[in-house]
């Protein structure tokens, strides 16, 4: 059997394509990093070494990469190829990989599903809509009636690391991948490890207001107190009051709106804060803080769990602690970062909370993130 999966980096080796290769796939990687593909192509493997005090290591073999920069021709003739299509690029890359999955697909005959394994909701509806730009109203009904794109929700974290091989990966032991089933085409694929289930909505929002907000509470409440990694924010008994705090809150929302067992949803919740205290995984906070802005959106990890809290008389005091604390991610290579203390600069923390998050500035909300905006100065 044959994989294609968009983006050799971390996520891309050390989670997706390890799992691809132990279920029996030959994975070819498509990515525009020259350097990585041309070493997969040199040794046709790489390490992956669980982050842990036993250091455990396995082999993943049968590899090979395709640069779709230089060859975009050769990458849609992979995925025209392929048994299962996947992708782990980041949410603002899906647009540049889907010429070659439309042009891949329009050469197909044969049912395949597409997976964007990417954090955020919807990935691979987005994933779907941005082929279908790349397609005739004609191609894109026989396209879609042949091709699945099945949701899916990921987690596995990937420590800062550094290593002589520029292929070997270090991933921590616990990782889950789960799949929609609703949107897949033919048989569903055999995936070591993976869950299948029919309404993914549920995991992929206790996941990402669950480990993605207690990530970001971490990042942007540590580098407050001028904290360098999780491991030293995770030291500070204040960041970890203020992370269970974030915690407490989105299990409100979560439990109460899916009717989740808050008893088996507060040992998930245990389980996500005894990772990040793992030393083996520890991350830069201004890498687990970037992209701000979308950190803020309306529909994301922050702004979606509090509003929703607000709108039901609960006061979600430190998810807006949080929400404040992101008003001041500067850090000057992030765009975004960028971008938002322009705002600041320009209009104040309210009118650049407005603009990011659509937390009005008249609103109770919005005066009580400013008060703690403030409070930091």
């Amino acid at each position: 059997m044959k994989a294609v999966h968009f983006g050799a980096g971390n996520i891309g080796r050390g989670f997706i394509g390890a799992i691809l290769q132990q279920s029996g796939y030959d994975v070819t990687f498509i990515d525009v990093n020259a350097e990585l593909i041309d070493r997969l192509n040199e040794d046709h493997s790489y390490e992956v070494v669980l982050a842990d005090e036993k250091k455990e290591s396995f082999t993943v073999t049968g590899v090979n990469g395709i640069n779709s920069k230089e060859h975009p021709d050769q990458a849609a003739a992979a995925v025209a190829e392929a048994d299962l299509v996947t992708a782990s690029v980041g949410p603002h890359v899906l647009p540049f990989i889907a010429p070659v999955i439309a042009k891949g697909l329009s050469a197909r005959e044969d049912e395949v599903n597409v997976i964007a394994c990417e954090n955020m909701i919807g990935g691979s509806d987005q994933l779907k809509s941005e082929v279908e730009k790349h397609l005739s109203s004609d191609e894109a009904a026989r396209i879609f009636t042949i091709a699945g794109f099945p949701n899916s929700a990921v987690d596995r974290i990937v420590p800062i690391q550094q290593h002589d091989n520029l292929l070997t990966i270090e991933v921590e032991r616990y990782f889950e991948w789960v799949i929609e089933t609703a949107n897949l085409k033919g048989r569903q694929p055999d995936l070591k490890g993976a869950i299948f289930v029919e309404d993914l909505v549920p995991f992929i929002e206790r996941k990402l207001l669950t480990v993605n907000t207690g990530h970001a509470s971490i990042a942007y409440n540590g580098l407050l107190k001028g904290y360098h990694t999780v491991k030293e924010a995770m030291d500070d008994q204040e960041i970890l009051d203020v992370l269970e705090g974030v915690l407490s809150e989105t299990s409100t929302f979560l439990t109460g709106k899916f009717e989740l067992d808050q008893e088996a949803h507060q040992m998930y919740v245990r389980k996500i804060i005894e990772r990040y205290k793992n030393p083996y995984i520890s991350d830069g906070l201004d890498r687990v803080g970037r992209a701000p802005l979308r950190k803020l959106s309306a529909g994301d990890r922050l702004t979606y769990p509090a509003v929703a809290l607000d709108q039901q008389n609960i006061e979600p005091i430190y998810l807006e602690k949080t929400i404040a604390a992101a008003l001041k991610f500067d850090v000057r290579e992030d765009p975004e970062a960028v971008q938002l203390q322009e705002w600041i600069a320009q209009d104040g923390p309210a009118a650049a909370l407005e603009k990011a998050s659509g937390i009005q500035t008249v609103s109770k909300m919005s005066e009580r993130i400013i008060h703690y905006y403030k409070e930091t100065d």
